[in-house]
Parts: structure tokens; C-alpha cells; sequence
């Protein structure tokens, strides 16, 4: 587990520090907002995509209209950041001994397009835990979150949480005032950026204690730890000093559900803008909102069942097909239960992408920490499905033939492996998929700022006007 010294709490408590991130990106955003702004003047009227009435009616799935930088998805590399792999990223980006990379390298890479150094991933943990500090969070969110229904929706509590931040926005306090104008409202977005993701952690664990303990903390937030460490203390899931340990961990399995959490908040930190949250996030900033508001807004898309629920559903179906069979080892069964299933019209959760035609690298990674880690997982009849699972399922979706993707994505495994190790509360999974996917529409809106993009609003038409236009060709 990192350890860091407290040297920072005599800076300024809630700006960036005189080197480090921040001064990294100022660094190139010359460099960059000129090659955009040669791109716009000479490039404008080169066409993109085609749009059709398909696309009106149809989600406009698969249209190229959004611009993001942080990430894409490529049918067969999978997703990438700033190009480069989920492979290439565990290689490359400071990490932990288990050779997961800190989610905080991940948010240097998002917000610079740079792999950081390790003395620049530290110097960016230190900055968060001194601005997510308990004598830095919000009070009057504090106040919300006691003051809200233990049995609320913990996305509803999370999304309530953060709109409530915006009391303490730098950028809107100081839009209010006309403090700001074009040239610098991302330093303030950047700042408010920093601030709420370092507050994730505290908000988190003040939730989950409200839904599994009452509102009583599980955990004490440690300026000494980094961000992953933190949320996992907060809400009782470690042997440290800092925690209740409410599953009674030993030594190897708090530091596994470390790395497990760390792994998770990494890969799952961006995925190209036009996901709900993403571009929801993109959409309410474009209006200026600070970044407290636009990312609960997205926050309320990813509470959304067909954006973040498949988690939850995959852990439901391993439970119950493992009730149904008599072994997670016996693939004739596996095969009967899997095509009993799609011949009466359902899927199998957990399979299937909208962009990929290769197994999702984010799952390969989530299987390969199982595979790490033999003993602890192969008395799990749930994870051994799951193993299973993902060389017999592809099989029957070809042989079915009505899936363009039959492999595995991320969601495939990661629920059950929370379930493992104690998170049975599979409302609460999204809450952990909120705290990781902050890092990418955050850092994007940055840069948002920086390149002075637009409010965005695209013509909208009726059925009248679409049948005239299908009349004309």
C-alpha cells in the first residue's frame, strides 16, 4: 500500500501545487489548441459520417458526431487511451507490485495524452488525498447525504451528492462574479475537476455506510493513502488501521480487493463520449455548468438500466444458473442451460458489444487477476462459472448465430468478482463505476474549455419532415 508524506498540507489547500499536473498541461496546450484551431479553420467542411433516418431513429448508434480525445474503441484492439491498450497501458503506466496501474497515472495519461512518471503519479496522489481530505469536504454535502433516506438508490444519493458540490465551485463562483472569460475558464474547470474526484472517496463511503450500516462510517479517510486505498477503507474493506473491516480480511485478501479496486476504477476510467454518461456530462457543460453539476447529470444516465446495471445482472445470472446445474465444471449442462436460454428469447448477460468483434481486453484483464490468483477463487462456484463461461458461451452464440460479438466484455466478470470478496450490494457496483468513469468526461471538459468548444444543440426533426425527406430520393 503507497504511503506518502503530509508535506502538502501546508499549501494551499484546495489549488494545484506549484509543479505537477496542472503545469504539465499548461505545457501543451499551446501546442495542442493550435493544431485544433488549424484543423477548424482549414478543415470545416470535410465530411464525417453520413446521417440517415436509421440514425435519427435508431440512437444515432455508430454515428462519428462527437469530438473526445481520451479514448476510442477499436473492433479488435479493444478500447484505447490516448492509443494506447489496456495491455500497453498495464506496461507502461506507474502501478501497484500486482502490476495494476493507480487509476491515478490513468487520470495523468486522460487529462495530458502522456505516460507520468512515477515521482509525477505520486506527486498527483498526494494532491488528491490533500484536497479530498475530511477538512476539505463539502460540509453542506455532508449534511445532504445524512440528511437522505438510508434506503435511497445509491446512484440517486450519489447524484444528489454531487450536484450539492457545486456550492463550492471555483468556476461557478467566479463565472457569477466575471472573474472568467474564454481564455481561462478551464483553470477553474481544471480545479473543480481535481476537487470532486478527490472528494469521491469520502461520498462514496459515506453511502455505502448508509445503506449497510446505517450512516455509521466504516472507515476513516487517511492522508497518507491514495485514492483507490481510500475508497476501499471508507467503506470497510480493508485490514488497515483505517478501517472496520467489516468482512474480516486478512492481510493478502484486503491487499487482493486493493488491487481489485484499483484494477476496476483503472479500465473502466473512459469509453469513448457517446455512452450516456459521457456525452451527458459533455452536453450539460457545454452550457457552462461546472463540473459538479454536468457530471451528476451523467451520473443520472449511468444510473440508467441499459447503461449501468449489466454488472448486477451478470452476478444474478451466475447465482441463479449455478442453482439450476449440478457443477460450474460440467460444459454439457453449461451448453444445455445456455441454449435453453436463447431458445426462449433471452441473452446471456455479460456477452456481446457494440463495437468489439474480439473478447473485451478489460475482461481479459479482470480474468487474468483470477487466474493470478488460484487458491482464493477456485472454491467460488460463481467465479469458476464465470472462467468457464467464457470459453463455452462464445461456442453456443456462434453456433445460435445471431451475435455479432459472442465473447465476454468487462461486465462478464467484474460484479462477481466484487460479490467474492463481500460487495453484495450490486446497487452499489455503479456507485464504483461512477467514482472510475469521473476521470474521462472530466478531464475531456477540461479540454472542452481549453479549445472554447460550443453549447451543443443538434437540429431536431419530426416524422412529418423525415417522410418528406424519404419522398424526395
Amino acid at each position: 500500500m503507497l504511503r506518502f508524506s503530509r508535506q502538502l498540507h501546508n499549501s494551499t489547500r484546495l489549488c494545484s501545487q506549484a509543479t505537477g499536473l496542472k503545469e504539465s498541461l499548461k505545457a501543451i496546450i499551446p501546442k495542442r489548441k493550435e493544431e485544433f484551431l488549424k484543423l477548424k479553420k482549414e478543415c470545416m467542411g470535410t465530411k464525417v459520417d453520413d446521417i440517415t433516418i436509421g440514425s435519427i431513429l435508431s440512437g444515432m448508434r455508430g454515428n462519428r458526431s462527437m469530438f473526445w480525445e481520451g479514448s476510442m474503441v477499436d473492433a479488435q484492439r479493444g478500447i484505447t487511451f490516448h492509443g494506447k491498450t489496456i495491455e500497453q497501458c498495464q506496461r507502461e503506466l506507474p502501478g501497484d507490485e500486482s502490476g495494476n496501474f493507480y487509476p491515478e497515472s490513468m487520470l495523468w495519461l486522460l487529462m495530458t495524452g502522456e505516460v507520468p512518471t512515477k515521482q509525477q503519479t505520486k506527486q498527483l496522489m498526494e494532491e488528491l488525498a490533500v484536497r479530498g481530505s475530511e477538512a476539505n469536504f463539502p460540509i453542506a454535502t455532508s449534511r445532504v447525504i445524512d440528511s437522505l433516506p438510508n434506503d435511497m438508490h445509491p446512484m440517486t444519493q450519489l447524484a444528489i451528492g454531487l450536484a450539492s458540490m457545486n456550492k463550492v465551485s471555483r468556476f461557478a463562483s467566479n463565472y457569477e462574479k466575471g472573474l472568467l472569460n474564454k481564455n481561462n475558464y478551464w483553470e477553474d474547470t481544471f480545479e473543480d475537476t481535481l476537487n470532486l474526484i478527490s472528494f469521491l472517496p469520502i461520498l462514496t463511503g459515506k453511502i455505502y455506510s448508509k445503506i449497510t450500516n446505517d450512516g455509521k462510517p466504516l472507515g476513516k479517510f487517511s492522508p497518507t493513502e491514495d485514492w483507490s486505498s481510500n475508497i476501499c477503507s471508507l467503506m470497510g474493506m480493508s485490514n488497515s488501521t483505517y478501517s472496520v473491516n467489516k468482512n474480516n480480511f486478512n492481510a493478502s485478501e484486503s491487499k487482493d480487493f486493493l488491487s481489485l479496486m484499483r484494477l476496476y476504477t483503472g479500465i473502466h476510467a473512459d469509453h469513448e463520449g457517446g455512452n450516456v454518461s459521457a456525452h451527458t456530462t459533455h452536453l450539460v457543460g457545454s452550457a457552462l455548468s461546472d463540473p459538479y453539476l454536468s457530471y451528476s447529470s451523467g451520473i443520472m444516465g449511468l444510473a440508467g438500466p441499459l447503461h449501468g446495471l449489466a454488472a448486477q445482472e451478470v452476478v444474478r445470472f451466475l447465482v441463479e444458473m449455478n442453482g439450476q446445474i449440478s457443477s460450474p465444471n460440467q460444459p454439457d449442462e453449461i451448453e444445455r442451460y445456455l441454449w435453453d436460454l436463447l431458445n426462449s428469447k433471452r441473452v446471456i448477460p455479460g456477452y456481446g458489444h457494440a463495437t468489439l468483434r474480439k473478447p473485451d481486453p478489460r475482461f481479459t484483464a479482470m480474468l487474468k487477476f483470477t487466474k493470478d490468483r488460484k487458491s482464493e477463487f477456485e472454491n467460488d462456484k460463481n467465479v469458476v462459472l464465470m472462467q468457464n463461461l467464457s470459453s463455452i458461451a462464445p461456442k453456443v452464440l456462434k453456433a445460435h448465430g445471431k451475435c455479432q460479438n459472442p465473447y465476454p466484455n468487462v461486465d462478464s466478470a467484474s460484479g462477481i468478482l466484487f460479490h467474492h470478496y463481500g460487495l453484495k450490494e450490486s446497487l452499489f457496483f455503479t456507485v464504483i463505476f461512477g467514482c472510475s468513469r469521473s476521470m474521462g468526461p472530466l478531464t475531456q471538459l477540461v479540454w472542452d474549455r481549453i479549445y472554447g468548444l460550443p453549447i451543443e444543440r443538434p437540429k431536431s426533426v419530426n416524422m412529418e419532415t423525415l417522410k418528406l425527406l424519404s419522398n424526395s430520393q
